[in-house]
């Protein structure tokens, strides 16, 4: 009996190197999909729909936030941007753990709409490394890294209401750690509602054929 995927949802400090650590789950395991966002802005040059976003009209992203079709959605610079709920359940469907990364705020309304969803907070193992990891990029200007650091401790007033904190000092440790977690989460009873019910529905069909 095929088990539903989970829904994940990843969050953590910018600079705590979330988005190489999901790729790297996502090389290595075949259980995992990303989701894929739908958004109202226009292409690049190179992004693929269906691939890198699913690109719609305002229109037609409105008419999707009216029967319910996104988990959760946000506008940023005059542009939409959504999660579909449609893509996620099939993939989680076909047993795929679907993993979203996005910020707290949008966790915890993915929590509260879906409480069967494992939240993951992804942490460098002290706040001086996260200042070292964010120095070290060499692109941001040091008032700007200030911003991060400021966001992160507002960030970290959070991490309390996520299942599990992961530290990502070694990626090759931290992803099998992450892999290991969904692995087990998906054992609980809350998230294992359809191959109870299987199971159930069978056992029923044996004691009638017993009676």
């Amino acid at each position: 009996m095929e088990k539903d995927g989970l829904l994940i949802v990843i969050s953590g400090f910018s600079g705590a190197g979330k988005g190489t650590l999901v790729k790297a789950l996502l090389q290595r395991y075949d259980d995992y999909a990303l989701s894929i966002s739908m958004t109202t802005r226009a292409s690049r040059e190179g992004e693929r729909d269906g691939v890198e976003y699913f690109f719609t009209t305002k229109d037609k992203f409105e008419e999707t936030i009216e029967r319910d079709g996104l988990i959760e959605y946000a506008s940023y610079c005059g542009n939409y941007y959504g999660t579909p709920r449609a893509y996620v359940e099939e993939q989680m469907a076909h047993g795929k753990n679907v993993i979203l990364e996005i910020e707290i705020q949008g966790a915890l309304k993915i929590k509260e709409k879906f409480p069967e969803s494992l939240l993951i907070f992804v942490t460098p193992p002290s706040a001086a490394e996260l200042k070292r990891r964010l120095e070290g990029r060499g692109t941001e200007s040091a008032e700007m890294i200030a911003r991060r650091l400021a966001r992160a401790a507002e960030e970290s007033e959070g991490m309390g209401a996520y299942d599990y904190i992961v530290v990502n000092d070694n990626l090759e440790a931290c992803v099998e750690e992450l892999h290991g977690l969904a692995d087990a989460a998906r054992r609980a009873p809350v998230r294992s509602q359809k191959l109870m019910r299987e199971i159930r529905e069978e056992l029923q069909g044996f004691r009638k054929g017993a009676d």
